[in-house]
């Protein structure tokens, strides 16, 4: 039995070293490493800031992200990027949810204890006015909020999001552009992300299928986020217009635990 439970060890440990590594092919073909598999060289360390946080760990292999850390915040790239193909690799605990965003264009703090007291009535309504700094925030219940587009990471059969439908499910961009098939592991599986950007033109692909496609700004996609947000937000002009074409990538702590590993990137000309 304690045979069996190390080779199974040593088996994960392999799979993830294999995942976090490149391949002669993948050099070649201009490939890099946004996670080696050991560090958060090349990503902004949260538990380096002041306050530090507590939002992500290393975990066999994986960025994983925290659940209920208390000050919930996304884990940003140090460096931007403009067109781009990027692979990763996922999975979401049981009844989880969580993304990649990319083209990102505003980044705040907000303080959602405040939507209890009554003075905000909708989480959008705090957003667009309620924006606060780390060092106020401080051990509150609070998240840093990120305005840009979502590739949705999601367990489709188990959270209250994905049954909202095909807009909300896993590969999705996420409430603008719906997956036009399902093709996402069980909770606990690994799935193979593909993600294609060119412009404000991107693809998303889930498990060797391309799941999404579609224009950033689009009538339809900026029609989701008037609908969501309203026309006279700042919020949905940053969504509509585009203006930031380069620009980190970020993993999102949704509260709920999820894996990521074998994250790479190769620049499109």
């Amino acid at each position: 039995m304690r045979f069996a439970t190390l080779f199974a060890v040593a088996c994960i440990s392999l799979l993830a070293a294999d995942a976090n590594s490149l391949t002669p092919a993948e050099k070649a073909a201009g490939w890099r490493l946004l996670f080696d598999g050991k560090t958060l060289n090349g990503w902004e360390d949260t538990g380096k800031k002041d306050p530090p946080g507590k939002s992500w760990t290393i975990e066999d292999g994986c960025i994983k992200s925290q659940p209920k850390p208390g000050l919930r915040e996304d884990l940003f790239t140090t460096e931007s990027f403009s067109d781009f193909e990027l692979v990763f690799q996922w999975k979401i605990s049981p009844g989880g949810n969580s993304g990649l965003k990319y083209r990102i264009q505003d980044r705040f703090f907000l303080n959602e204890a405040l939507i209890r007291t009554g003075k905000f009535k909708r989480f959008e309504d705090l957003a667009n006015d309620a924006i606060a700094t780390r060092s106020v925030l401080r051990e509150q219940a609070t998240q840093e909020y990120i305005v840009g587009f979502e590739y949705q990471v999601i367990d489709d059969s188990g959270h209250a999001d994905a049954r909202r439908g095909a807009f909300y499910q896993a590969g999705a961009l996420y409430d603008m552009i719906a997956v036009t098939q399902k093709t996402a592991k069980a909770p606990g599986e690994f799935n193979d992300a593909r993600i294609v950007v060119r412009g404000k033109h991107m693809e998303h692909w889930l498990n060797g299928v391309k799941v999404a496609e579609g224009d950033l700004g689009s009538p339809d996609a900026a029609a989701k986020a008037a609908k969501r947000w309203g026309t006279s937000s700042p919020i949905y002009k940053a969504l509509a217009d585009v203006p930031k074409l380069k620009t980190p990538i970020a993993l999102q702590n949704h509260n709920d635990a999820a894996w990521f590993r074998g994250i790479k990137i190769r620049t499109l000309r």
